[in-house]
């Protein structure tokens, strides 16, 4: 997996019910954008991740 600092982590819930849950890197800490990340959820936490197979990244559009 590799990210950069405003990409965007898609968590997938992993049981029935459970929503998906999006974090914004904010600082990459591994060596050539691998984890671990910095990241900030939607409701202002923030926590260092390494994701796990229920997680996609979601590129930064370089024209906004």
């Amino acid at each position: 997996m590799r990210a950069t600092v405003g990409d965007k982590l898609v968590v997938h819930g992993r049981i029935v019910g459970q929503h998906d849950r999006t974090a914004e890197v904010v600082e990459v800490l591994g060596a050539d954008g691998g984890p671990p990340y910095r990241v900030r959820f939607e409701d202002g936490h923030e926590t260092l991740m390494s994701p796990g197979p229920d997680t996609v990244v979601r590129h930064e559009d370089p024209a906004s």
